[in-house]
């Protein structure tokens, strides 16, 4: 079964993580703290109030870079004062309605915020693994019912999902191009579904839509209830990029992985709700389609080869999964002091 990560390989190295004051960014930042990590984080300030980030006051325990990812001289200094030796490039666009609305900057972050990264990482010694986080939708959904393996085609139909299978692209040029040296670092893509976990404020993604509607005792509204995704845990996909920067050190290792749930756990967006509702008591939901752009039904991930190279398997099943989030944001609704709450789960599941 699971191979537990040997965190305490990050004990004392220094860390680089792009969109460190997002959602994941913010987790993975509090796990490398929590396990004596010299993070170094650059990103944007938070996009949304309330934030994860602030929350947990993560500033305090790393050194946080306001930044710009596009701004490639701001992030290769950056990069070259921090002398990291480790990199976790999380920075994006995430949102596949904004990416309707925003285009050229959602093509603009993802792709050449890429680009700059891997430029600015190429000439640095200390350097020895980067990890460039992507997603579940950069493949060509053909709307199977099977995962799609990493030998797949790339072809994400959205501006959100096609920028990141140009993620891709870009990365796989970059490492036949510029990291072909026998002294170049590891460098792989990580692609993981649908996360849910406490702290996620974001707009039009569903349990965040979940939770604001609970806390003012509206109904839920779901627009597309049978559309079915990967939702996992936060942790599991974080779990995934942490064992790959630790495992490409032979390079053998590096390349593209999945990182999502067994198929058993591949529910629809309708029983994530259900779900939520039986706990968080006393909330509902209703179904509404608003007419929005368009999204896919119908996406799995196969994740033999991480399962196989890596020895990482899926740790909490889906209905873990809703249970650890819904009781952060039932502590968040409450005003429970977070940290805490934030480092039991984490020591819980890391069996720290």
């Amino acid at each position: 079964m699971e191979e537990m990560v040997n965190l305490s390989f990050f004990k004392n190295k220094k860390v680089f993580v792009t969109g460190h004051t997002g959602f994941k960014g913010s987790w993975l930042c509090k796990i490398l703290i929590m396990v004596g990590a010299n993070v170094i984080g650059y990103s944007l300030e938070p996009t949304t109030n309330p934030n994860l980030f602030t929350l947990l006051d993560i500033e305090k325990s790393m050194h946080s870079i306001i930044g710009d990812i596009r701004d490639l001289n701001s992030l290769k200094r950056a990069i070259i004062d921090a002398e990291p030796e480790i990199v976790f490039h999380l920075a994006a666009q995430p949102i596949v309605r904004e990416s309707y609305v925003n285009p050229v900057d959602t093509y603009s972050i993802n792709v050449m915020g890429t680009v700059n990264i891997l430029e600015a990482c190429r000439n640095i010694k200390s350097i020895k693994s980067i990890v460039n986080v992507t997603t579940d939708k950069v493949y060509e959904n053909k709307e199977w019912c099977w995962g799609y393996r990493e030998d797949e085609n790339l072809c994400g139909y959205d501006p959100y999902s096609n920028s990141k299978s140009c993620s891709e692209l870009v990365t796989y040029s970059y490492k036949n191009s510029f990291y072909d040296k026998d002294n170049s670092p590891a460098i792989s893509t990580a692609r993981s579904g649908n996360v849910i976990g406490g702290g996620d404020f974001s707009a039009d993604r569903i349990i965040p839509d979940c939770v604001r509607a609970s806390i003012k005792k509206e109904d839920i509204v779901v627009r597309n209830p049978y559309s079915t995704r990967p939702y996992q845990h936060v942790m599991e996909c974080l779990r995934g990029y942490l064992t790959l920067a630790i495992k490409q050190y032979d390079k053998n290792l590096a390349g593209c992985y999945n990182f999502g749930p067994d198929e058993s756990d591949c529910v629809c967006t309708g029983k994530i709700v259900e779900m939520f509702c039986n706990n968080w008591k006393d909330s509902r939901w209703i179904e509404r389609y608003d007419g929005g752009p368009h999204e896919a039904n119908f996406l799995k991930l196969d994740c033999s080869k991480s399962k196989s190279r890596l020895n990482w398997y899926p740790k909490w099943n889906i209905n873990d999964a809703v249970k650890y989030t819904v009781d952060w944001y039932m502590a968040y609704s409450n005003k429970k002091e977070l940290i805490s709450v934030t480092e039991k789960q984490i020591k819980e599941y890391f069996q720290l």
